[in-house]
């Protein structure tokens, strides 16, 4: 059994080897954690996960993918956060923020009013990318962004590492996945620029691996810095495992702790062959090529899977999302599942 076994990351050690995976909410108020993030985030502390991560959380403003989403553009939203950080501790648990660009995907509507883009009524705004290609048919053409306005960019990674850290987060993880502005750089679906920032592998790869420098460069050497990428786009001719594993080589001399492993997104109408652990395999070729710790994710549902995807070597920790959000005390029940006792908050004590 190895799920209920500790896990190093630089400085900081996790209790488990269960993650809480960044899920956009949607229930920021001018990019401000609400009450709801304080018991979203906190309940899965106190479920048992070892590391809680927040939502994408923009570096700016036109970064959100809604009005609603989360940021870390503000000092404001430093002082917003740090009582949820602060709870997520006091429960044996380690704090993330995952800082996020949305890119050419910004400036939509809620999913439960129906997502898609929103109005100039309902407050549009313009969205950036790496080129001036929208991301389906009926949303807004991007703005493609000229090179200040990269290195604008550069300085709000920065600074929002900066407000991270006032905030009291002891891990950060750069979103690169999803087909949102970083990963909009590196598929040649989305990036068809002529710079030094388009074409070839090597200037596809230019941005990210630049944020990453500067995150990497703002933030302690004691704490840990995750990046979560797609690594596939599913689609011949896009972004594949091959790219991605030279990309995360080069991760690993940048100073980058664990690879967060995801895929898709970046281009709508992708057959996708969905089910459980369907994911993995991307996390152990990375893990195995670059030698380099990985997260595993999508439809990790049962604890023995779980906890198998560990013994097999194929991640170093899991990420859950969907199966968090229906069982905030999974962890809990994985350990009963597989025969390990852990410590239940002493107010709930009475209940073990």
């Amino acid at each position: 059994m190895k799920l209920f076994t500790e896990f190093r990351l630089r400085d900081i050690e996790l209790k488990n080897r269960i993650a809480v995976s960044s899920m956009c909410e949607y229930s920021a108020e001018g990019g401000h954690p609400v009450t709801w993030h304080m018991v979203h985030l906190g309940s899965r502390a106190v479920g048992g996960s070892a590391l809680v991560m927040t939502e994408a959380s923009a570096v700016s403003a036109i970064s959100r993918i809604s009005p609603a989403d989360a940021g870390i553009y503000l000092d404001s939203h430093t002082e917003a956060w740090r009582p949820i950080v602060n709870f997520v501790k006091q429960q044996g648990a380690v704090a993330g923020m995952q800082l996020a660009h949305a890119g050419r995907k910004a400036s939509t509507k809620v999913p439960w009013q129906g997502g898609g883009p929103l109005s100039k009524a309902e407050g549009s705004w313009t969205p950036v990318s790496a080129s001036a290609l929208p991301f389906d048919e009926g949303y807004a053409v991007p703005e493609e962004l000229s090179l200040s306005q990269i290195e604008e960019i550069l300085i709000e990674y920065q600074n929002a590492t900066r407000r991270a850290l006032a905030a009291g987060f002891q891990v950060v993880e750069i979103h690169a996945a999803h087909g949102y502005l970083l990963h909009q750089f590196l598929s040649p679906f989305s990036n068809h620029r002529k710079d030094a920032y388009g074409g070839s592998f090597e200037n596809r790869i230019r941005m990210v691996v630049r944020v990453t420098q500067v995150v990497r460069g703002a933030w302690p050497e004691n704490l840990p810095l995750l990046v979560r990428i797609s690594a596939t786009d599913w689609k011949e001719r896009g972004w594949d495992i091959a790219q991605s594993i030279e990309l995360c080589q080069r991760f690993k001399g940048l100073g980058v702790d664990l690879v967060d492993v995801s895929s898709g997104g970046v281009i709508p109408g992708v057959k996708i062959p969905v089910g459980p652990g369907y994911q993995v395999e991307f996390a152990e070729a990375i893990r195995r090529e670059v030698e380099i710790p990985t997260g595993a994710v999508g439809m990790i549902i049962d604890p023995a899977q779980a906890d198998t995807i560990l013994m097999s070597e194929q991640a170093d920790i899991v990420f859950l999302a969907r199966e968090l959000l229906r069982d905030p005390y999974w962890p809990r029940r994985a350990a009963k599942a597989l025969n390990v006792k852990i410590k239940a908050p002493p107010q709930y004590e009475r209940a073990w």
